[in-house]
């Protein structure tokens, strides 16, 4: 098995097994140490299994590099998951019942709702449902799953599925942004030229968690409606789906209007209208839904097309509204409730920043871990999103990632490791221009490893190179010679 092969296997099946039902002991003021104690161990040795460094290594770099955050930081994600997930509910949930009884009604009730107990009860009671209870109120509702837009045989996408069409940016073509801005500007003027066609230019942006909102609709080559919009603790996702709800409505609020035009720069927001799996946007989607079915239902050539228009191609109508939502900078007012998307994005990359904090502050990492730098030349952070920092680069082989992880480290068979391990053994360079064997001295001196030279050996794609170049760099010399030998008879 291959590292990144290794690196599924536990986040796809070990870790799942071993974290099943963690809400029954992982929650306010619960006892964690021995459950942690012992995940820990677990995710230590896991990450010397993936990387095949040495027992010896600091767990907490190890786990750096193979991308898997801290156990602690991870429960802390699941659980606030967990404790937003009773928002995804439908509202005849019993959950509701137990921790929100103000949405139903008193006969509804449940007898052990958390609001029927004293306030020293409360004070006793722990558990997922009290920390679920406390967060409540912090996220406004945006599910809907027993909305009758999203029944099976209530659909619009199955009803009208001629009604629509998307019309997306194509960037493989040579002449791709050449020949978009020429159809959009085609269809500009049949647009603009037709009475019965609605031209609307949507776009938003996100600054310090303040979304800003334009749509600009032209019928018949006048700029009827011009709309802004201001809300805060939102994903750009949801300004934008929330965008294209108002350029709908106010296209089919006009009579006359037989075909609209949607031009944004974000077409997947767009798929999500007819996305009728549960998630956190089907307070938006419901409504565009009930929109186009009115507006189908009224006449059977009634359409509506969505144009993907990306920032790049600066096309002169989409330019113009980009310019204004850049231009804005509204000032959040708090406190206020957030969106559960945005929510669960804000919780997760507060526990990013503390691993990476953690990472970057404390001496866990060890004094002599080697710090590389990305192709952006900055200095590589843990993360485990898309690419899982540092394992991405030498997860393809097996031999390669443990000689990586082992120099990282500074944990690999070099002198000065046995010099502070094995103070017996042979600890001189081989070369004899160094008393002691440093991983120093093998990047930049040694005379050995001169397979390969760059200097900027700081940075990972070098740093790997010179690694592929120079086997026994790193490495026991048994397992070189082995090597070497296997080589050799094939």
């Amino acid at each position: 098995m291959k590292p990144h092969q290794k690196w599924l296997l536990y986040r796809s099946c070990i870790l799942p097994i071993a974290l099943y039902g963690f809400q029954l002991w992982h929650y306010h003021r619960a006892p964690l140490s021995y459950p942690l104690k012992m995940l820990g161990k677990i995710q230590s040795r896991t990450a010397i299994w993936i990387t095949g460094a040495f027992k010896t290594s600091l767990s907490f770099s190890i786990e750096a590099i193979t991308g898997l955050i801290l156990i602690k930081l991870h429960l802390q994600k699941l659980n606030g998951r967990s404790q937003l997930q009773a928002h995804s509910l439908p509202s005849n949930h019993i959950l509701h019942s137990l921790i929100e009884p103000r949405t139903c009604s008193s006969l509804n009730q449940h007898s052990s709702s958390l609001r029927l107990l004293t306030r020293y009860q409360c004070d006793l009671v722990k558990g997922l449902l009290v920390d679920m209870d406390n967060r409540f109120n912090e996220v406004f509702p945006s599910f809907a799953p027993l909305h009758p837009e999203f029944s099976p045989s209530h659909k619009v996408i199955d009803i009208f599925p001629s009604h629509f069409s998307f019309h997306l940016f194509s960037k493989q073509k040579d002449n791709s942004f050449k020949t978009h801005i020429q159809q959009l500007d085609n269809l500009a003027i049949e647009s603009l030229s037709t009475p019965s066609h609605a031209l609307v230019i949507i776009d938003a942006g996100v600054k310090n968690n303040a979304a800003t909102s334009i749509s600009h609709m032209y019928i018949h080559n006048k700029p009827v409606t011009k709309t802004l919009h201001h809300v805060v603790n939102v994903t750009s996702t949801e300004a934008k789906l929330f965008t294209i709800r108002c350029g709908i409505n106010q296209a089919t609020s006009h009579n006359g209007v037989s075909k609209i035009i949607i031009v944004t720069d974000s077409i997947h927001v767009a798929k999500k209208i007819f996305d009728t799996v549960s998630n956190s946007y089907q307070v938006h989607t419901s409504s565009i839904l009930k929109e186009l079915r009115t507006f189908f239902s009224c006449h059977q050539e009634k359409s509506i097309k969505f144009w993907e228009c990306p920032s790049c191609c600066n096309w002169a109508l989409h330019k113009a509204v980009d310019k204004k939502t850049k231009s804005f900078n509204p000032t959040p007012l708090f406190p206020c409730k957030v969106s559960w998307d945005f929510s669960k994005k804000s919780e997760c990359d507060d526990i990013v920043n503390k691993w990476n904090m953690a990472f970057q502050a404390s001496d866990l990492k060890g004094k002599h871990f080697l710090d590389l730098l990305d192709s952006d030349n900055n200095i590589i952070e843990p993360s485990y999103i898309k690419g899982r920092s540092w394992l991405k680069f030498f997860s393809h082989s097996n031999s390669l990632c443990t000689r990586a992880s082992r120099a990282i480290t500074n944990h690999a068979p070099i002198g000065k490791y046995r010099l502070r391990f094995f103070p017996r053994e042979e600890f001189r360079c081989l070369c004899g221009l160094y008393p002691i064997k440093t991983r120093h001295h093998i990047l930049h001196e040694c005379r050995r490893f001169n397979k390969y030279w760059n200097p900027r050996r700081d940075s990972i794609s070098h740093f790997v190179m010179f690694l592929e170049f120079n086997p026994s760099a790193f490495a026991f010399p048994s397992s070189t010679s082995s090597s070497v030998s296997s080589r050799t008879c094939n």
